[in-house]
């Protein structure tokens, strides 16, 4: 087999989903977004705080200054659907509306990057994901 003619099984980590697979993790993250948006909705959370906080998860790619390892750690840890879910049963069992709202808006997030590709790090570097190459290497 001609490696040069397969790059993907050069320059991709272990692991990495491509194919239909990597398609159906993608079209999770759209089911993701649009639940934890119409949820959002039907608790009446403010809209202003939805587009406030959206974009919140992203300020964890600071870690990437302590070097791609401590980054991914980092980014996989805010970027994983653990932590909002664990908040949002929180929310919902001590009856805290803005607890619950944020782990929504957390879960939305989620949800559009999965859905836009970014997946989870891998220690190589901030464009090897679990969805394949993101970035300028990627094209």
């Amino acid at each position: 087999m001609d490696m040069a003619a397969q790059p993907d099984l050069v320059t991709e980590p272990s692991g990495t989903s491509h194919g239909g697979p990597r398609l159906l993790l993608r079209l999770e993250g759209l089911a993701l977004a649009a639940g934890a948006a119409a949820f959002y909705a039907h608790q009446g959370g403010s809209w202003w705080l939805f587009a406030a906080l959206f974009l919140a998860p992203d300020t964890s790619f600071a870690a990437y200054l302590g070097g791609p390892r401590v980054g991914a750690v980092v980014y996989n840890a805010v970027h994983s659907t653990l932590a909002p879910a664990a908040l949002l049963a929180l929310g919902l069992l001590a009856g805290q509306p803005l607890v619950t709202a944020i782990a929504t808006v957390w879960l939305a997030h989620v949800g559009v990057d999965r859905l836009a590709g970014y997946g989870l790090k891998y220690a190589d570097g901030f464009g090897f994901t679990h969805l394949g190459r993101i970035g300028r290497a990627a094209a």
